[in-house]
């Protein structure tokens, strides 16, 4: 399984992004549907809110199954406030601490992402990094 942020999100739907190109080809060549959260695809919502077709292809593509949205309990809801409070200093927000605390319960170590500086310093409980894609942006 592979953890996919709002920045891919946004720059596969949004043509002018900087990193339409290399998140398009990412998304062409991985079989696997991506998984995300409902902070991830609220703010990615937000982030494509100039174009109603915009959003609507996003729609779309969570209606047939290609991008999962993960359920987020109490417990993780817990452990988001717990990250958020960890990493206040960059600070980590509500949806990168989803995606983190999914990757704890999961056992998810790749994440797609276009915020490697924070993905770089965030941990899992257990400690471990998390391998991000694009490998190099």
């Amino acid at each position: 399984m592979i953890l996919i942020d709002t920045g891919p999100l946004v720059a596969v739907f949004d043509k002018k992004d900087k990193s339409h190109a290399i998140c398009l080809e990412i998304v062409k060549n991985i079989k696997t549907p991506f998984i995300t959260t409902m902070p991830v695809v609220t703010e990615t919502f937000y982030l494509l809110r100039y174009s109603w077709h915009t959003q609507n292809k996003l729609w779309e593509t969570i209606e047939e199954g290609l991008l999962r949205i993960y359920s987020i309990d109490a417990n993780m809801l817990r452990r988001c406030r717990e990250l958020m409070n960890k990493y206040q200093d960059l600070p980590m927000d509500f949806a990168d601490a989803s995606l983190v605390a999914v990757a704890d319960k999961e056992n998810i170590s790749k994440i797609f992402t276009l915020d490697h500086k924070d993905f770089k310093t965030y941990r899992t409980k257990s400690g471990k990094s998390f391998r991000l894609l694009p490998s190099i942006l």
